[in-house]
């Protein structure tokens, strides 16, 4: 089955994405993929079968539709992944007529989410990795607060501050951190929200904790 998440009214769509994954079974084997980690290959193997260790999965993909081969290659496959045993979750911002009714012929679950356009807002969400790298503990919550009120989605910022962490080991900037501190970031920001939905755990709460364990 698909489900597609789309829209510019962000705070809306986070909140129904986030009812929706509450709604998984506790024990799913679940995999976030954002649009720097898509792999065709990896792709074709989810829709095509099973994994060595779980008979069903869900696969979340996250704005990865901002890469035009990206989408060309989804929307070729659509048909395929909506015939598979597993499911997958589509979060993207607004997206054309054409796009929308390749999905809906794939017989996908379709949940649209738009804002007045006076009322859009975009939140900046390389101020949250910007102040985690430079290791200011106050604008690093002030941001994150930012971001939860202008509903960007945890997977955004998550996938935000794991790309500034890779980017400080592969600079070598360990100013303020430690390289082995980074590989510690970087594997708790792997798992975190995968080990949240496996226990129950609020995803905003985890992620929070996180920031503020952090340093």
């Amino acid at each position: 089955m698909i489900y597609l998440f789309c829209g510019d009214d962000v705070k809306n769509k986070r909140s129904n994405y986030e009812k929706f994954m509450k709604s998984v079974p506790i024990g799913t084997e679940t995999f976030f993929i954002g649009k720097n980690d898509f792999n065709s290959v990896q792709t074709e193997n989810f829709y095509s079968g099973s994994g060595l260790f779980f008979t069903k999965c869900v696969v979340v993909f996250t704005n990865i539709f901002e890469k035009e081969e990206t989408l060309d290659f989804i929307l070729n496959k659509l048909n395929l992944i909506s015939e598979s045993k597993n499911n997958f979750v589509f979060l993207e911002g607004k997206l054309n007529k054409p796009v929308l009714d390749a999905f809906k012929k794939s017989r996908a679950e379709i949940n649209v989410f738009e804002l007045p356009k006076e009322k859009k807002e975009k939140f900046n969400s390389f101020l949250l990795a910007n102040a985690f790298g430079e290791k200011n503990k106050l604008n690093l919550w002030i941001y994150f607060r930012q971001a939860m009120d202008n509903g960007v989605a945890m997977e955004e910022l998550i996938g935000v501050l794991f790309w500034k962490v890779k980017d400080m080991l592969l600079k070598n900037n360990f100013s303020k951190f430690s390289e082995s501190e980074l590989k510690n970031f970087a594997g708790k920001l792997s798992y975190l929200l995968p080990e949240a939905r496996k226990e129950g755990k609020d995803a905003e709460s985890a992620f929070e904790q996180f920031l503020l364990d952090a340093f």
